[in-house]
């Protein structure tokens, strides 16, 4: 029986339509122009035309288009030409925001897509998921995310979860081998399918469908196809109107006036721009952390990060530098340099053969493909010239036992010498308790007590120093047995190897940055104990008087007694993935907001069960990244604090944006409210309310959320999940600014009364409750005055100010633009008094915070 390898190019092309040995690059140029059409997407994009028009069934255009028809009605012809046209120019601004947001997530998209690594002109290198094409050669490893579906060609131990299309959540065995002559192509378990993930083993598969074309592809389809069902809101927005309505009523307004108040109430009481203003500014934010390598795969994830009170993070690429370099062997009883490694001497060649053997990364133009503790052996063995590449080809690899982080071992079996062996690398004390003998240079000898006390030693000097240690041991084994799990025992062992993988420099000011911010550093790893203390010390996590634990400590603890220690646990080594799940549990149970990262596919579940799970972006397998929230692109802790540090950014500035725009509403809203219930004319006109809206709302809400950081960020303590924007201090604040604008309006409407007409009166207002709120919108880029933070750091609020009040003088002085926004023309002293009186609502507010700066900084 001939496996894939040893057919001909004909063989596989008849039975598979793919090629034997991987495309070429221009081959998969070729198909990927003749197949980009079918890259799976998240469902069919709408026209442009079809997003104008879904433009005009927003709530609030509903009520503006009635407003226009009244206004027809009551014969202002002018006025419903201006609500109709400024619709329409809504209705534009509208796509084209529509449009960008929908480049802008899926250049966000594009940045999270998955990787694959396949066989291009017979080299594996890694591409885009979105690259793939049918005739490439996938190589599919433990954690992956399949991305395309494919036939299995050679398979070691493959297990694939699949409960993406099948709902099934336990894992499918697939086949060992496809032959190509009698395996029959309908069978499903000699097939992997886009959207699965790999749980266990590897394989080697000939993509034979992508995009739309896949199993998950024709679900997309239906899913496509499915209309949305949406529930009308519009009965809040009809209760209003009607009280309005009958209260106008009851004052013998006539009828026609009356729905007029009720439409401009509605209209006024609707902050239609903040559900985009919100997105906005997350989408905003989400960019920002993009180029600062977090990138959010969920935008309500971006202010759920200010709230995080505990990072649990690994260790390794995390914490520390990610680049492994051999630094020390102990072998033959003593502890040698890498470089002093000899090809001539048996023993030495035989701890090289496992290091290069039982491993699975390459090097690729300088470039380590796989995991960076393997491919630094694979580095060892290079500098003393033992060609990796070639030895792979003489010695190709039987059968293998992956690496699984409950064992904590890898086996691979090969041919040495003509005779079959075992391969095995992994944790020195899981090896160590399957080892019976040591190999010196004088034979190989029964494993005393001594030698494994000396081993011990070894990798508790090696450990106390903060370096990675793996051992190494081997077993010769008769040709017909197959590896299986019982077989890894009994070893000879070779020695161990340890690595440096020194502390980023900005992880020991991060961790600080992070307990200054009120969040708490915990240290989770599968490394030894010892080497984790020492790391988590250099870089401050673990302090004086904190706690230790290994999995098999944590095992031993209820889960009452780990609620009594886990605040002053710092450090977990060896751990499972069901320990990960347990830590992140019971500092949920203490009510923190928990932030978990991880990079392999048995941290999915941890990832899934907290908060925040963050996924590594260069190491993590792509099962995690699908489990996490948030990818970090540079596998950095600080960048963690960077973007919790946004996280808290992006929800301040959505909650003064809310403030802006809830307490200038408000404004209008007393004000409209005043006018009814005092009897008095109406004093906005519904193309008032449209003006003010449209201005003043969109363009320094905006600016708000372009607010940066401030300095004393991190200084604050993370705020509780539970609690609502919308507290009763924050309800009280929206009121008092909203009601000293709406004063400050009114007076300008009765001044305008006793100086003129109703038509004065309303412009006056008009024009007062505009510019105070421009002016407003410098009140909520912060808490503190603006003495204290300046006019300089937010230029996008200057811009929208001056903007609005250009916009608002040429309503107000252009006479083609008098009538069509129903304005009159204004005497300089009253020009004069509308904006005194639109400042002085922001000169009270900002002496107020000026006052209360004072009174802190005498008592600090």
């Amino acid at each position: 029986m001939k496996k894939w390898y040893q057919q001909t190019p004909d063989d596989v092309l008849d039975a598979l339509g793919t090629l034997k040995s991987g495309l070429s690059s221009e081959k998969a140029a070729q198909l990927l122009n003749e197949h980009g059409e079918n890259v799976l997407t998240e469902g069919k994009k709408k026209s442009t035309l079809q997003v104008f028009l879904s433009q005009f069934a927003d709530l609030l255009v509903i009520i503006l288009i009635t407003a226009a028809v009244i206004s027809m009605l009551s014969g202002n012809v002018e006025s419903t030409i201006v609500i109709v046209a400024v619709i329409l120019l809504n209705a534009f601004l509208g796509t084209v925001q529509h449009k960008k947001a929908e480049k802008s997530l899926d250049s966000l998209k594009s940045l999270s897509a998955p990787n694959a690594k396949v066989l291009r002109d017979g080299q594996k290198v890694e591409i885009s998921a979105r690259e793939l094409v049918p005739g490439d050669i996938l190589l599919l490893e433990a954690g992956d995310l399949v991305s395309a579906d494919g036939r299995i060609l050679e398979n070691f131990s493959l297990q694939v979860n699949e409960s993406a299309l099948t709902g099934e959540s336990t894992n499918v065995e697939k086949q060992d081998t496809l032959i190509v002559e009698e395996a029959p192509l309908a069978d499903r378990t000699n097939m992997v399918y886009s959207g699965s993930l790999v749980t266990y083993g590897r394989a080697i598969v000939a993509v034979t469908s992508t995009g739309m074309n896949t199993e998950i592809g024709r679900i997309a389809a239906l899913m496509n196809d499915t209309k949305e069902k949406k529930t009308p809101l519009a009965m809040v927005i009809l209760i209003i109107c009607g009280l309005v309505f009958l209260l106008s009523l009851y004052r013998r307004m006539p009828a026609l006036d009356s729905l007029m108040f009720a439409v401009a109430l509605a209209v006024a009481a609707i902050p239609e721009a903040l559900s985009s203003i919100v997105t906005i500014v997350q989408a905003m934010g989400t960019q920002k952390m993009a180029g600062e390598h977090a990138i959010i795969k969920e935008l309500k994830a971006v202010e759920s990060l200010g709230c995080v009170s505990v990072i649990c993070s690994d260790k390794t690429g995390t914490l520390t530098q990610n680049k492994m370099t051999v630094q020390n062997i102990y072998i033959d009883r003593q502890i040698i340099r890498p470089e002093d490694l000899d090809l001539k001497n048996q023993l030495h060649r035989y701890l090289l053969y496992d290091a290069v053997l039982a491993n699975d990364s390459s090097i690729v133009d300088g470039k380590g493909i796989g995991d960076p503790t393997e491919f630094s052996l694979v580095e060892m063995a290079r500098t003393i010239d033992l060609k990796d590449e070639l030895l792979r080809e003489l010695m190709p690899r039987l059968e293998e036992i992956p690496f699984d982080s409950d064992r904590k071992l890898m086996s691979a079996k090969y041919r040495l010498h003509g005779v079959p062996t075992i391969l095995t690398k992994g944790a020195p004390d899981v090896l160590l308790e399957r080892t019976g003998y040591l190999r010196t240079s004088e034979g190989v000898c029964p494993l005393t007590d001594e030698d494994r006390t000396a081993i011990l030693a070894a990798n508790l000097h090696f450990s106390e120093n903060g370096l990675r240690v793996l051992a190494f041991g081997y077993k010769e084994v008769t040709y017909d047995d197959v590896l299986t799990l019982e077989d890894e025992s009994d070893y000879i062992f070779l020695g161990l190897i340890s690595m440096m993988d020194p502390p980023r420099e900005e992880s020991k000011a991060a961790v600080a940055d992070a307990r200054r911010a009120g969040i708490r550093p915990v240290m989770i790893t599968g490394d030894h104990k010892i080497t984790a203390t020492a790391i988590a010390r250099q870089i401050g996590i673990y302090e004086d008087g904190d706690l230790a634990l290994t999995g098999a400590e944590l095992d031993g603890l209820s889960d009452r007694e780990l609620d009594q220690r886990i605040e002053k646990i710092s450090v977990y080594a060896r751990v499972s993935p069901e320990n990960k799940i347990r830590i992140v549990d019971a500092w949920q149970r203490k009510g923190k907001v928990v932030s978990m990262t991880g990079d392999g596919v048995n941290d999915a579940p941890a990832l899934k069960k907290a908060d925040i799970g963050v996924a590594m972006g260069i190491t993590g397998t792509e099962v995690s990244k699908d489990a996490a929230s948030m990818i970090l692109t540079d596998d950095n802790f600080a960048t963690i604090i960077k973007a919790v540090a946004n996280g808290r950014n992006v929800y301040r500035n959505i909650k003064h944006a809310i403030q802006f725009l809830l307490s200038g509403n408000m404004a209008g809203i007393l004000a409209v409210l005043y006018a009814s219930l005092t009897a008095l004319p109406m004093p906005f006109a519904p193309v008032h309310l449209l003006f003010i809206n449209l201005l003043t709302d969109s363009l320094p809400a905006i600016a708000i959320g372009m607010e940066p950081a401030e300095e004393g960020l991190l200084s604050q303590k993370p705020r509780n999940p539970k609690e609502s924007i919308l507290s009763g201090k924050f309800m009280q604040k929206l009121f008092v600014q909203g009601s000293l604008i709406a004063i400050a309006t009114m007076t300008a409407y009765h001044l305008g009364l006793r100086s003129g007409d109703a038509e004065t009166a309303s412009t006056m207002a008009f024009a007062t409750l505009t510019a105070a709120r421009l002016f407003h919108g410098f009140n909520c880029r912060s808490e503190h005055s603006l003495l204290r933070i300046g006019f300089s750091g937010n230029w996008y609020s200057l811009g929208a100010f001056a903007a609005g009040i250009l916009l608002l003088c040429l309503v107000l002085f252009i006479p083609p633009l008098q009538s069509p926004f129903e304005v009159t023309p204004l005497a300089a002293e009253q020009i004069g008094m509308i904006f005194l009186l639109a400042v002085i609502p922001t000169l009270i507010i900002q002496a107020g915070k000026i006052i209360a700066e004072a009174v802190c900084f005498i008592l600090s």
